[in-house]
C-alpha cells in the first residue's frame, strides 16, 4: 500500500505540476477580443431648463421621493421595495445570476467523483461442464476516485467567466431598473389619489356655492322679484355638479386600488394607506438634476445595456476556442476486492492518470459561422446600448419640457381661478340687486368650478411631471445589501 500511494501522490504532483505549468505559459494566449466600453458622445447640457429651481449641478436623487417632503409617500416607497411581488422576482433573478457566475467559476478548477459499488455475481452451472468450473460465485467491491481538469489552454473557459460576470451584473441594474419603475409608479398612483381628493374638496366647496345659490333664486322668486327659470337653471347646474363627484371617486378608489397591489395587498386595502391627507405633494426647489453625462453611471437600464454587451463581446472568446484543442489532465484511483477486509491493501489499489487532447479539426465551418454570429450579436448589443442613452436623454427632455410647460399653465390657471372668483362675488352682488339676470350667475359658477378643477388637474400633472423627471434620471437605484453577495 505504502508503494502504491507513492505512485499515486507522484502522478497527481506530476498532473498539477503539468497544469499548472501549462497554464502559466499561455496567460497571454487567450481567445476572443478584450473588452472595451464604448466611447459615448453626451450632450453638454440639457437643451429644455426649469433655471428657476432645477440645476445643473449634481445633487443625490437616490431617495428622490423625499424631496416631496409627504411622510406617507415616503412610508408607501419603503413598503413597496419588501413586499412588491415584482421585485421579489427581480432579486431572485439576482440570486440566480450570482449562482451561474459560481458554475462558471468553477470551469478552471478540476473535478473529482468519489464512488463505490458492490457485485455479486453467480455462474451457470451448465455455462462450461466439460472444464468443471461452472456454477461458480463472484463478489466485488470497489471503491475509488475519478478526477479530471480541463486545461483552459487558449482561455475560452476565462472568456465564459467573463460573460458570466457581466451577465451577472446586467441583472443587478435590470434589479435597480425595477426598483425605478416601482417608485415612480406608486409614486403616480399615490398623486393620482391625492388629486382626485382636492378635485373632490374644490367640487363640494363649489356645491356649497351653488346650493346658496339654489336658495337665493327661490327666495327671490318667491318674493317675486326672479322667474320661476331661475330656480329651474339653479337646480340644473346644481345636479350636474353633484353628479360630477362619483365619477370623480370611482377614478380615486381605482387609483386606492392600484397603490395596494403595487405594495403587494390585494386591492380594497388601499384607503388605509392613505388615511392623513396631506393634498398634492409637490417637490422642494433648488433640486439638481445633474448633466446628460451622468445618465451613464446613474440609469440602470443604460447600465445594463453596457454590461449586456460587455458579456456579448465575451462571447465572441468562447465560442473561437472551439476553433483550438482542448487539454485535460484525467485521473482514476480505485481499491478493487473480493473482500472487504483487505479492500484497502496496497494489493487491492490501482490507478491511472494522463493527459488528453480533444480537436475538432473538420466541422464544415460550422464553428466559424458560430463565431460570426456572435459578432453580429455584439454589434446588435452595441446598438441595443447607444439607443439605450438615446432614449434617455429623450426621457429626460421629455419630462422637463412636461415640467417646464406645466408649470406655465397652472400658473395661468391660478389667475384664471382668482378671477373667477372674483367675478361669482360681484355677479352673485349684481343679481341679488336685479342689475344683471341669473344667466350670468350660471356662467361664472361654471367657470369656476371648471377653472378650479382644471387647476387641480393641472397640479397633479406637475407633480406627476417631477415624478417622471426624477425616475428619468435614474433615481432610487440603490439594491439592498442582501442582494449582492459576489
Amino acid at each position: 500500500m505504502n508503494s502504491l500511494s507513492r505512485f499515486q501522490l507522484a502522478g497527481i504532483a506530476a498532473s498539477a505540476a503539468i497544469g499548472i505549468t501549462l497554464l502559466n505559459s499561455c496567460n497571454t494566449m487567450i481567445v476572443g477580443r478584450n473588452y472595451q466600453g464604448p466611447d459615448t458622445i453626451m450632450p453638454d447640457t440639457w437643451h429644455q431648463s426649469l433655471s428657476s429651481d432645477l440645476r445643473s449641478h449634481s445633487s443625490s436623487l437616490q431617495n428622490w421621493w423625499t424631496k416631496f417632503n409627504d411622510p406617507t409617500l415616503n412610508k408607501l416607497i419603503a413598503l413597496s421595495s419588501q413586499a412588491n411581488p415584482d421585485v421579489k422576482i427581480a432579486l431572485e433573478r439576482v440570486i440566480e445570476a450570482q449562482e451561474g457566475r459560481t458554475i462558471s467559476r468553477s470551469g478552471l478548477a478540476p473535478t473529482v467523483d468519489v464512488g463505490g459499488a458492490y457485485n455479486s455475481a453467480s455462474q451457470s452451472e451448465n455455462s462450461s461442464p466439460a472444464s468443471g468450473i461452472g456454477g461458480q460465485n463472484y463478489k466485488n467491491w470497489s471503491t475509488g476516485a475519478t478526477a479530471s481538469w480541463e486545461l483552459d489552454f487558449f482561455g475560452g473557459v476565462r472568456r465564459a467567466i467573463e460573460s458570466s460576470d457581466a451577465t451577472a451584473e446586467a441583472i443587478e441594474e435590470a434589479y435597480r431598473d425595477t426598483l425605478v419603475t416601482l417608485y415612480a409608479e406608486v409614486a403616480y398612483s399615490y398623486i393620482e389619489v391625492r388629486t382626485y381628493e382636492e378635485r373632490i374638496r374644490q367640487a363640494s366647496n363649489n356645491i356649497k356655492n351653488q346650493q346658496d345659490s339654489v336658495e337665493l333664486t327661490r327666495e327671490r322668486f318667491t318674493a317675486g322679484l326672479s322667474p320661476e327659470l331661475d330656480v329651474s337653471q339653479a337646480e340644473t347646474n346644481l345636479a350636474n355638479s353633484k353628479a360630477f363627484v362619483p365619477q370623480l371617486r370611482a377614478e380615486r378608489a381605482k387609483s386606492l386600488n392600484r397603490l395596494a397591489t403595487l405594495l403587494g395587498q390585494y386591492a380594497g386595502k388601499g384607503e388605509t394607506l392613505v388615511k392623513n391627507t396631506k393634498g398634492i405633494p409637490m417637490p422642494s426647489s433648488k433640486t439638481g438634476i445633474g448633466l446628460p453625462t451622468n445618465l451613464l453611471r446613474s440609469r440602470p437600464d443604460i447600465r445594463r445595456a453596457e454590461r449586456e454587451l460587455a458579456a456579448q463581446t465575451a462571447l465572441i472568446g468562447v465560442t473561437e476556442a472551439d476553433l483550438y484543442p482542448r487539454f485535460a489532465l484525467t485521473g482514476d484511483f480505485a481499491f478493487t476486492s473480493a473482500n472487504t477486509s483487505n479492500l484497502f491493501d496496497g494489493a487491492s489499489g490501482g490507478y491511472s492518470f494522463g493527459p488528453a487532447f480533444k480537436w475538432n479539426v473538420f466541422s464544415a465551418g460550422r464553428i466559424r459561422s458560430q463565431v460570426r454570429i456572435e459578432e453580429s450579436r455584439t454589434k446588435q448589443a452595441l446598438y441595443t446600448y447607444e439607443q439605450a442613452v438615446l432614449r434617455g436623454v429623450e426621457d429626460v427632455e421629455t419630462s422637463l419640457s412636461s415640467a417646464f410647460y406645466e408649470r406655465d399653465r397652472l400658473s395661468s390657471l391660478n389667475d384664471a381661478v382668482k378671477s373667477a372668483t372674483k367675478t361669482v362675488t360681484l355677479v352673485k352682488t349684481n343679481y341679488k340687486e336685479g342689475l344683471v339676470d341669473f344667466q350670468n350667475v350660471l356662467d361664472a359658477e361654471r367657470t369656476i368650478f371648471n377653472s378650479q378643477d382644471t387647476a387641480a388637474s393641472s397640479r397633479g400633472v406637475l407633480s406627476a411631471a417631477y415624478v417622471s423627471l426624477f425616475k428619468s434620471l435614474g433615481g432610487g437605484t440603490e439594491m439592498p445589501a442582501v442582494a449582492i453577495q459576489k
